[in-house]
C-alpha cells in the first residue's frame, strides 16, 4: 500500500501539486476566520440561580430561599454538585452538570423545577432567576466612566449610574457574543417619598394608607375608542406620574373635609436603593464602570473587536465631559499568549529548518523537509476550523515542528541515502530514472515512518480521553499536534517524494560537505562506544537499569502542583475588611490602598476596587469584601521589582499600615474567576470544614486557620467570613399582638418599608423607568426606634410598634455557605514558592495532630488541589493505556513479541532525561510534564523502530547468514545520522518554549523539558541499548529456536516490568506453623487482649482517688480583732478529712472493678483464640475441598481426552463428546473458586493471627476437634463476668450509703491580741447531710442500677444455658453424618469411582453412567468435608461457651 501511494504521487505530481495549492489556499482562510483566545475555557458545565431578597438576613434566605431550591436541583439528573451561598439579601444556588449536558438543556432543566419550587417561596421574598451563560472567561472587558476636568458639578455618581443604565449599557447590549453588560458602582436612582413618622402620627395616618395613594395615584388605561362620522377617536387616559410635583399633589386622606397630600406627611425627593456594592479607581474615590462578559463559547478576539468599535461609537453619544475608559481588556491577553505563541513556533520552525540544512548536507533537501512544517501547520488549521478547536496558548503552545517533521526525515534521509549511494556516483540520472530512484528509496523506509509516526499519533490518543479541567486544557493540545502529525504524514508520502523527485538535483556528485565530516568523525566516537558496550553486555544492561532506578527514586523528590500558574501580566487583589464594616469603610479603605499603590509603584496603570455585589451578582460577595484589579505596565517597564513573586512582597509590604483595617490576598484575575467558579473558593488551595452550627465551625477554622500560617509554602491564609454580622433583631410579643387585635405580617410590612422601602410604582422618564420607593425620612429614624413607627389597632387606634416589639442586637452569620446540601467553611490558601502537593500534605498532618473535631464535623480538600488529585487519577489510567497501544502497534510493526519489547524498552529508558531535566531545571511534576512524558513515549520508540527494521532488512537482503555482530557493524553507521536527526531536531524544536520567558511560557516550560531532556538520553540510549539488546535476542544459540526466545521475550518484559514502579509485589511463600503457635501469636499481638490490659492498668491507677481530702485553708488576718489595740494578728489552718467511711467503700469498689477487668481479659482471650480455631478450620476445609476439585479436575482433563479419541475412532457421539467436554469444564470451574476460597481463608487466617508475613497449617490433613458433650456446665468465666458487673453496682450502692456518715475536720488557730501573745487553740468539727432528700434519690437510683444488672445477668445466663443446649444438639447431629460419610459412604464412593472408571476404558459403560458415577462420587466426598467443618465450628463455640 505505502508503495503505491509513493508511487502514485511521483508519477502523478501535477495533481499532488493542486491538492498543495488548495490546501494552502484553505488553510491560511482557516487560520484568518480561527477563534483566538488567550488560554482554554476550563470552567465547568454549570448554571447559576440568583434570588434577590433586599431585606433577609442570612439565616431566613437560607431557610426560606436556598433550601427548596437545593432541594429542587437535587432531582435533576446528571448533576455533579450542587453549591450554595445565603448572605443578607441574596441567595445564589451553583448547579454543576456532567460536561456531556448540553447548557441549554441544562438551563431548561433548572428552569423547569425553579417553576415547580416557585410556589414555595413567597412573591414578596423574590424570584429565583438564572444567571447569564457565561464561564470564567466570560468578563472580558471592564471599563468605568472618567468624567473630564471641570465637569465634576455636572454630574455625580447617580447620573453617572444613570447613563451607565439607559445609555452605555443599552447600546453595548445588542453585540453579538455579549450576554450581559453588568453595572457597577454609583446611586441607582430613584423618586423616593421619605416620611415624616410625627406627621403621620398627628394626622392619624398610617404608612400604609400612603403606600395605597401613591399606588392608587400613578397609571394610565385606554377606552378603547369612539366613532364620529367618519373618524375614529381612541380613547386613553393619563395618570401616571411625570415629575416630582404631581407626587407631591397626592391626596392620602381627608380631615374634616380637608384633604391631606403626600407633601404633608413626606419629602419627595431624587433617592437611592440601598448598596450592596460601589467601585473606587485609583485612589480617587467612588466611580461608575461596567463589565461586559461574554457568551459562553464565543471568539474572544471577533467578540472585543466588535466591542472597541461599538465603544468608539459610544463615545459619540455621551454627553459632554464624560467618556469610556477600559482598564481591563481581554484582546491584551490574548495578543500576549499569541504572540508568545507566534514567536516559539517561528523560532522552533527557524531552528529545524537550520539544523536541517546543516546536517542533511543538503540545502535542497532541507527546503523541502522544511516546506512541510507551514503546509503541515495549516492543515492543522483546518482541522481545528472543523472541529471547533480555538488557537490559544494550550492549542498551539505545544506543537514541536522536530516532532512533526520527523516522518519526511525518514522518509527523505531514505531517498538520499539510495540516490547517494556507490552505484550512481558519477551519473547524471534521466527524469525517468529519478522518479524510479526516489520511489525505490522512499519505499525501503515507508512502512517503519508512517509505523513510526502512527505510535507518535497513538499516544496523544488517550490524552483526548482526558476529562474534567485537565481534559479542558490538554485536550485542545493533542488535537492540535494529532491534526498537525496526520497532515505531515500525508505530506511526507505524497508531497515530499513528489518534491524530491521534482527539485533535487540529478546529478550525483561525491563531494562531502559539513554534515559528511561531522556524522565521520560522531562515527568513531559511536563506534567506539557500541563496541564497549557489546564487550561489557551485562555492565551496560546494567548501568541502563540502574539509572533508571535512580531516576525513578529522584522522581519521588520532585513535588507536584497541577498546572504551572499562568502569568497574566495583571495582579488581582482581594480586600477583606472585619465582619460588619459599613459599605462606606470598605470604599475609604479601598481609596487609601489604591492611592498607596498608584503612589508607590510606577508599574502600575489603573487600580480598580470592586466592592461587594453587582447589578448581576455572578460573585456574592458581602460590603466588606472587595476584588481589586492591578492592571500592569508591560513587564520590560518595572522598575520596583524583577519578578512577580517580589512585586507582590513589595505590594503586601506598602499596604502593611492599613493592615489593622483589612487584609490583602493577592492572585490574577482569570485564576481569581475560575477558582470562584470551579470550586467556590478564591484560593489555590480551599480546606472545607463541613459541619452544622456556624458558630462552631467559624471557630474550628480560625483555630486551624493559626496551624497552617505556620506550614512553609502555605501564603495568603484567609478564613471564609461567615460569622459577626451585627442584627438588630426585632423580637414581637405575641400576647400583646392578640390583645390589640394586630398580625405579624402588618407589623414586618411596616418595618420594611419603613427602613429599606417599599416600591410603590414606577416612573417614566420617556423610555427611562425609574421605581417610585416609599420609606420613613432617613434623618428621623437614623436609628432604628420603633417609637417612631405606628400601627393601628382593630379599635381605630394608633400605638408605636415599640408597644408590642422589641430590640436585641446580636452577632449573626455573615454568610451560610453549603455544599452538597451541607454548611461548611472555607479556609483559603495561596501556595507561593512550593508545590501544591507538599503544601496539602502538611495541611492534612497538621490539622490531624492539632484539631479535635465534633461528631459529624470533618475536612474536605479542594481548589487546585482537588483537580491535581483527579488529574492523576486519570493520568494513571490514560498512560498505562498509552503504553499498552504503543505495544500493539509495535508488535503489528514487527510480529515479534521478542523486537517488540526490544523496542519498547527504550520508553522507560527515557524516563531517566525526563526526569533529570525537571530535577536540575528545579520544575515539580505538573499536568504540563505528564503530558510531555506521553508525548516521549512516542518519540522514544521511533529511533528504535528504524533500527530494528534495518538490522531485519539487512539480515534478509544477505543470500547466506550473516553473525548478528557483523549485521550491527554494517547498520549502525548507517542509522546514525537518521537517529541523531531525528532526536535532534525534535528536541530542539521545543528549546523556544523551553527558555521562553514571555507571557504564557510557564505552562509551556515543563512540557518542553521533559521531551527534550528525554529525547537526549533517549536517543544516547537507543543507539547504544537496541543494539546491545538485538545481539543478546539473536546471537545466543540457545535463543534460536522459538520457544526459547519468547521466554526471553517473557523474561525481558519482567525485566521491564520490574524497571517500572507498580503496586504489585511477588507474593511470599507461606509459613507452616502449628495450632499452638498461631494461639500464641494472636494472643501475643491481639489488639483487643491489648486494650483490655491497658484498660485494666487504668482501673487500678484509681486507687489514688479513693481518700480524697479538700484543699487544706490558711488564712492570716490582720486589725482589731478582740484586743483594743489595732495590731492583732490571727493565723488559722483548717483541713477536712471527709468520711472515714466512704474511702473504705471506694477501696472496695476499685478491687470489684479489678475482679471484673480481669474477667472481662480471660474472656477476650477466649474469644481471640476462638477465632483463631475458626480461622483454622476454615483454612482446613478450603484446603481439602481444593485438593478433591484437583483429583476431580485431573480425571475429568483425562476423559476429556479419552473422549476426543473415542469421538475421532467413531466410538461415541457428538452429544457425549459434548457433555465429556462440559464436565470437564466445569471441574476446572470449582477448580478456580476452591482456589479463590483456599486464599480468602489463608488471609483471613493471618489476620485474625496478626501475623506480618503469609502463614499456613503445618497438617492440612482433615480432622475433628476434641470435645465432650456429657456435662452440661456453663463457662465459668462468662458468670463470674455477670456476676461481678452486679458486685460493681453493689459497691457504688454502697458509696452512696456511705456518705450519710458524718464528714470530721480539724483546725489550729494561732493569735496574739496585744498585750498578750502566742494564744493558741485547736479546733475539731462534724459536719453531716440535714437536707438528705437529694442523697437519698441517688441511692435509691444505685439500688435500681443493681437491680437492673442483677436482672441482666440472670437474662444472660439463662440465654447461654440456651445457646449450649442448641450447640450440644448441632454437634450431635453432625457427628451422626460424619459417622455415616466414614462407616458407609466414602468406601463406596471409591468403590464407585475405581468400578466406572475401569468399564469406561474397556468402553463397557456409556458416558452418561460415567459422569453420573463421577458425580454421585463427588458430592459424598464435598458432603463428608462440609460435615466435618461444620462439626468443628459447633465444637469451638461448644468450648467457648461450656468451659
Amino acid at each position: 500500500m505505502f508503495d503505491a501511494i509513493v508511487r502514485f504521487s511521483v508519477r502523478k505530481k501535477l495533481f499532488v501539486g493542486l491538492t498543495t495549492l488548495f490546501l494552502l489556499i484553505g488553510g491560511i482562510y482557516a487560520m484568518m476566520t480561527l477563534p483566538i483566545d488567550a488560554v482554554p475555557d476550563i470552567t465547568n458545565n454549570q448554571v447559576q440561580i440568583v434570588t434577590v431578597s433586599p431585606t433577609l438576613a442570612p439565616q431566613e434566605v437560607e431557610q426560606l430561599i436556598t433550601f427548596p431550591i437545593e432541594i429542587a436541583m437535587s432531582n435533576i439528573m446528571n448533576v455533579e454538585e450542587i453549591r450554595s451561598v445565603s448572605r443578607f439579601g441574596l441567595s445564589l444556588v451553583t448547579v454543576v452538570f456532567k460536561e456531556s449536558v448540553p447548557t441549554l438543556q441544562a438551563r431548561q432543566l433548572i428552569g423547569e423545577q425553579i417553576q415547580a419550587v416557585a410556589g414555595e417561596i413567597p412573591p414578596e421574598l423574590g424570584t429565583p432567576e438564572l444567571m447569564p451563560v457565561t464561564t470564567g472567561l466570560g468578563e472580558i472587558y471592564q471599563y468605568t466612566l472618567e468624567v473630564a476636568p471641570g465637569y465634576e458639578d455636572k454630574y455625580d455618581a447617580m447620573e453617572l449610574r444613570t447613563i451607565q443604565d439607559w445609555i452605555v449599557k443599552r447600546q453595548l447590549s445588542g453585540i453579538p457574543g455579549i450576554v450581559e453588560i453588568n453595572s457597577f458602582g454609583g446611586y441607582l436612582k430613584q423618586y423616593e417619598v421619605a416620611v415624616d413618622p410625627d406627621a403621620l402620627y398627628s394626622l392619624n395616618i398610617t404608612i400604609g394608607e400612603v403606600f395605597e395613594a401613591l399606588n392608587r395615584n400613578n397609571q394610565n388605561t385606554g377606552g378603547s375608542y369612539i366613532e364620529k362620522v367618519n373618524r375614529a377617536y381612541y380613547i386613553r387616559s393619563e395618570g401616571m406620574i411625570d415629575s416630582l410635583e404631581d407626587i407631591e399633589r397626592i391626596v392620602v386622606t381627608n380631615r374634616n373635609g380637608i384633604p391631606v397630600h403626600v407633601s404633608d406627611v413626606a419629602k419627595v425627593r431624587y433617592g437611592s436603593a440601598k448598596r450592596f456594592g460601589a467601585m473606587t479607581i485609583d485612589g480617587k474615590g467612588e466611580c461608575v464602570g461596567g463589565i461586559a462578559m461574554m457568551l459562553k463559547g464565543a471568539n474572544a478576539n471577533v467578540v472585543t473587536t466588535e466591542l472597541e468599535k461599538r465603544v468608539a461609537q459610544v463615545q459619540k453619544m455621551l454627553p459632554e465631559g464624560i467618556r469610556i475608559e477600559p482598564y481591563l481588556n481581554r484582546s491584551e491577553l490574548v495578543d500576549r499568549n499569541i504572540s508568545t505563541v507566534i514567536r516559539n513556533l517561528i523560532e522552533g520552525a527557524i531552528i529545524v529548518f537550520l539544523v536541517l540544512i546543516i546536517f542533511l548536507g543538503n540545502v535542497r533537501a532541507g527546503l523541502i523537509v522544511a516546506s512541510v512544517i507551514p503546509l503541515a501547520m495549516l492543515f492543522a488549521f483546518i482541522l481545528m476550523r472543523v472541529f471547533g478547536v480555538s488557537a490559544n496558548l494550550m492549542s498551539l503552545g505545544a506543537i514541536d515542528f522536530g516532532i512533526v517533521v520527523d516522518g519526511s526525515i525518514v522518509i527523505l534521509e531514505g531517498i538520499l541515502a539510495h540516490i547517494y549511494s556507490r552505484q550512481f556516483r558519477g551519473r547524471t540520472l534521466t527524469k525517468e530514472e529519478m522518479n524510479a530512484e526516489v520511489e525505490k528509496g522512499a519505499a525501503r523506509v515507508a512502512r517503519s515512518a508512517t509505523f513510526a509516526v502512527l505510535i507518535i499519533l497513538i499516544v496523544f490518543f488517550p490524552i483526548l480521553t482526558l476529562t474534567g479541567i485537565e481534559g479542558k486544557y490538554f485536550t485542545p493540545m493533542a488535537k492540535t499536534l494529532v491534526f498537525c502529525i496526520i497532515g505531515a504524514l500525508i505530506l511526507s508520502l505524497t508531497y515530499v517524494p513528489m518534491m524530491a523527485s521534482f527539485f533535487l538535483k540529478r546529478e550525483i556528485k561525491e563531494k562531502k560537505v559539513f554534515a559528511d565530516r561531522f556524522f565521520e568523525k560522531l562515527g568513531h566516537v559511536y563506534k567506539k562506544a557500541l563496541t564497549g558496550c557489546l564487550h561489557h553486555i551485562r555492565l551496560t544492561v546494567s548501568v541502563a537499569f540502574l539509572a533508571l532506578a535512580a531516576s525513578l527514586w529522584l522522581f519521588t523528590r520532585l513535588g507536584a502542583e497541577f498546572i504551572p500558574t499562568l502569568d497574566e501580566g495583571d495582579f488581582a487583589m482581594q480586600m477583606t475588611l472585619p465582619a460588619g464594616s459599613s459599605l462606606t469603610e470598605s470604599i475609604e479603605v479601598s481609596r487609601l490602598a489604591e492611592k498607596t499603590l498608584k503612589e508607590q509603584f510606577p508599574e502600575i496603570k489603573h487600580v480598580v476596587a470592586k466592592i461587594g455585589t453587582a447589578e448581576v451578582p455572578t460573585d456574592p460577595m458581602a460590603v466588606e469584601d472587595a476584588d481589586v484589579m492591578i492592571v500592569m505596565k508591560p513587564f520590560k517597564e518595572w522598575t520596583s521589582a524583577s519578578s512577580r513573586a517580589e512585586m507582590v512582597e513589595k505590594m503586601k509590604k506598602a499596604l502593611e499600615p492599613l493592615s489593622d483595617r483589612a487584609e490583602f490576598n493577592f492572585s490574577q484575575p482569570i485564576q481569581l474567576r475560575f477558582n470562584e467558579l470551579m470550586t467556590g473558593a478564591k484560593a489555590d488551595i480551599a480546606v472545607k470544614l463541613y459541619g452544622e452550627d456556624m458558630a462552631e465551625l467559624y471557630a474550628k477554622a480560625k483555630e486551624a486557620a493559626g496551624y497552617i500560617e505556620k506550614i512553609p509554602g502555605a501564603s495568603d491564609v484567609i478564613v471564609e467570613q461567615a460569622m459577626g454580622l451585627p442584627q438588630l433583631v426585632v423580637q414581637y410579643n405575641r400576647a400583646k399582638i392578640a390583645r390589640y387585635g394586630i398580625n405579624i405580617e402588618e407589623l414586618n410590612t411596616i418595618v420594611r418599608t419603613a427602613y429599606a422601602g417599599e416600591a410603590a410604582g414606577v416612573v417614566f422618564e420617556n423610555e427611562r423607568r425609574f421605581d417610585l420607593v416609599l420609606r420613613l425620612d432617613y434623618e428621623k429614624v437614623k436609628d432604628l426606634n420603633l417609637d417612631k413607627l405606628f400601627v393601628r389597632t382593630t379599635d381605630g387606634i394608633q400605638i408605636p410598634v415599640s408597644e408590642v416589639a422589641t430590640i436585641d442586637l446580636v452577632n449573626g452569620p455573615l454568610q451560610i455557605n453549603r455544599d452538597a446540601t451541607k454548611r461548611r467553611i472555607v479556609i483559603g490558601v495561596n501556595v507561593r514558592d512550593a508545590d501544591i502537593q507538599q503544601v496539602v500534605n502538611d495541611i492534612q498532618q497538621t490539622l490531624e495532630q492539632h484539631i479535635q473535631l465534633k461528631p459529624g464535623y470533618y475536612f474536605s480538600y479542594g481548589g487546585q488541589f482537588e483537580n491535581l488529585q483527579n488529574a492523576i487519577d486519570t493520568l494513571l489510567i490514560v498512560i498505562p493505556v498509552a503504553l499498552m497501544l504503543i505495544l500493539l502497534l509495535l508488535f503489528f510493526a514487527f510480529k515479534s513479541v521478542t523486537y517488540t519489547l526490544v523496542v519498547f524498552s527504550t520508553v522507560p529508558l527515557s524516563l531517566i532525561g525526563g526526569i533529570l531535566a525537571l530535577w536540575l531545571r528545579g520544575l515539580p511534576f505538573s499536568i504540563s510534564a505528564g503530558v510531555g512524558f506521553i508525548a516521549l513515549f512516542g518519540v522514544a520508540v521511533l529511533n528504535g523502530i528504524l533500527m530494528i527494521n534495518h538490522f531485519n532488512e539487512v539480515r534478509k537482503s544477505r543470500e547466506y547468514p550473516m553473525c548478528t555482530s557483523r549485521i550491527i557493524r554494517i547498520s549502525c553507521p548507517h542509522l546514525l545520522r537518521p537517529v541523531f536527526l531525528t532526536g535532534l531536531v525534535a528536541s530542539l524544536g521545543f528549546v523556544p518554549m523551553a527558555i521562553a520567558t514571555s507571557a504564557g511560557a510557564e505552562v509551556q516550560r515543563p512540557l518542553a523539558t521533559v521531551v527534550i531532556g528525554g529525547l537526549i538520553v533517549s536517543t544516547v540510549l537507543t543507539l547504544l541499548i537496541i543494539p546491545v539488546f538485538y545481539h543478546i535476542v539473536n546471537s545466543t544459540v540457545m535463543l534460536r529456536t522459538g520457544k526459547l526466545k519468547k521466554w526471553f521475550g517473557l523474561g525481558l518484559l519482567a525485566c521491564l516490568a520490574a524497571g517500572i514502579p507498580s503496586g504489585v509485589h511477588a507474593q511470599e511463600a507461606p509459613q507452616s506453623i502449628s495450632l499452638n503457635q498461631a494461639l500464641e501469636m494472636a494472643v501475643q499481638h491481639s489488639p483487643r487482649l491489648q486494650m483490655a490490659d491497658t484498660d485494666l492498668a487504668r482501673i487500678r491507677a484509681t486507687r489514688g482517688e479513693v481518700f480524697e481530702a479538700t484543699p487544706t485553708e490558711f488564712s492570716y488576718s490582720w486589725g482589731q480583732l478582740n484586743g483594743v489595740q489595732r495590731k492583732d494578728k490571727e493565723l488559722a489552718v483548717t483541713q477536712s478529712v471527709g468520711s472515714l467511711l466512704t474511702p473504705f467503700y471506694k477501696n472496695a469498689l476499685v478491687n470489684k472493678q479489678v475482679q471484673t477487668g480481669n474477667l472481662y481479659k480471660q474472656l477476650v482471650e477466649k474469644e481471640v483464640k476462638a477465632e483463631v480455631k475458626r480461622a483454622w478450620a476454615y483454612y482446613l476445609y478450603a484446603w481439602n475441598l481444593k485438593d478433591m476439585y484437583k483429583q476431580q479436575s485431573t480425571l475429568a482433563d483425562k476423559m476429556q481426552k479419552a473422549g476426543e479419541v473415542r469421538y475421532k475412532q467413531g466410538d461415541i457421539s457428538l452429544l457425549e463428546k459434548s457433555m465429556i467436554t462440559t464436565v470437564a469444564s466445569d471441574m476446572r470451574h470449582k477448580l478456580y473458586q476452591a482456589d479463590e476460597e483456599l486464599k480468602l481463608a489463608a488471609s483471613r487466617l493471618q489476620w485474625i493471627c496478626y501475623a506480618d508475613f503469609p502463614i499456613a497449617p503445618d497438617d492440612n490433613s482433615i480432622q475433628l476437634y476434641p470435645v465432650s458433650i456429657d456435662t452440661i456446665s456453663l463457662s465459668e468465666i462468662h458468670l463470674d463476668y455477670l456476676q461481678s458487673q452486679v458486685h460493681e453496682k453493689r459497691a457504688l450502692l454502697n458509696i452512696e450509703r456511705s456518705r450519710f456518715f458524718p464528714e470530721l475536720s480539724v483546725g489550729y488557730v494561732r493569735q496574739n491580741i496585744l498585750p498578750d501573745k502566742g494564744l493558741n487553740s485547736w479546733m475539731v468539727g462534724v459536719s453531716f447531710p440535714i437536707w438528705f432528700l437529694p442523697q437519698r434519690s441517688k441511692i435509691r437510683q444505685a439500688r435500681f442500677e443493681m437491680n437492673k444488672a442483677q436482672t441482666q445477668a440472670e437474662a444472660q445466663a439463662r440465654e447461654l444455658n440456651l445457646k449450649v443446649s442448641e450447640l450440644r444438639a448441632s454437634i450431635r447431629r453432625y457427628a451422626e453424618s460424619i459417622r455415616f460419610y466414614t462407616t458407609s459412604a466414602l468406601t463406596e464412593a471409591d468403590n464407585l469411582m475405581k468400578t466406572a472408571d475401569a468399564q469406561f476404558r474397556e468402553s463397557e459403560s456409556d458416558i452418561t453412567q460415567y459422569v453420573q458415577s463421577l458425580n454421585a462420587a463427588l458430592e459424598i466426598k464435598k458432603g463428608y468435608i462440609e460435615a466435618v467443618y461444620q462439626y468443628n465450628l459447633a465444637a469451638l463455640e461448644y468450648e467457648l461457651y461450656h468451659q
